[in-house]
């Protein structure tokens, strides 16, 4: 059985079998050395890898809008994720709100995200150098003026396209977290002296 979805990809079955199986997003969880490997067999097959970072701390519509418009980029997206000690020191020491494997496994399990590398370090400079992306996509927070100037020379390096994309207003990880701290806080306890 052959069915069409809305957006026109076509999904067959096997007389076997009434539904498809998901893949398992733990699949799509890279090492850098098993990514490289997997962009060696695009380049061969002459496809175009669109390149994303970032936290995705708690995940939420603009990242996803984000992610589906970054993917249209290329044929395929890689995500490098924020390890959760790199959050620490980009964001604060009480972040990330969700470990890394957490994270990792959420961003795979979306069918725009075609691979997901966890770096350790504060910048992805290394991760560039080594996929070398034919294109990379940051949300409109980020312009080409306060892009990270290594992480910049390493795009232009491999001669990957810089592409921005809007930002949805009032979306982000960081003001979730400050508008459930201000709506769940605890009051502070009167000293009964």
């Amino acid at each position: 059985m052959v069915l069409r979805l809305a957006d026109d990809r076509v999904l067959q079955f096997n007389s076997d079998s009434s539904m498809q199986k998901c893949p398992d997003p733990k699949k799509k969880i890279l090492s850098l050395r098993a990514a490289v490997a997997w962009r060696e067999k695009m380049k061969k097959k002459g496809l175009k890898l669109a390149f994303t970072n970032g936290c995705f701390d708690i995940l939420h519509r603009g990242h996803v809008e984000y992610l589906v418009k970054a993917r249209n980029h290329a044929d395929a997206l890689v995500v490098a994720l924020n390890s959760d000690k790199s959050v620490k020191t980009l964001k604060d020491p009480s972040r990330p709100i969700i470990k890394e494997a957490d994270r990792a496994y959420t961003l795979a399990a979306m069918s725009c995200v075609d691979a997901v590398v966890v770096f350790t370090q504060r910048r992805c400079t290394k991760i560039i150098k080594a996929l070398q992306p034919d294109v990379y996509v940051k949300g409109g927070d980020y312009n080409i003026a306060n892009m990270d100037k290594d992480e910049k020379n390493a795009l232009l390096g491999c001669g990957a396209k810089i592409s921005f994309v809007k930002f949805i207003k009032g979306l982000s990880s960081t003001s979730i977290i400050e508008k459930l701290r201000g709506r769940y806080a605890r009051p502070k306890m009167q000293d009964n002296k």
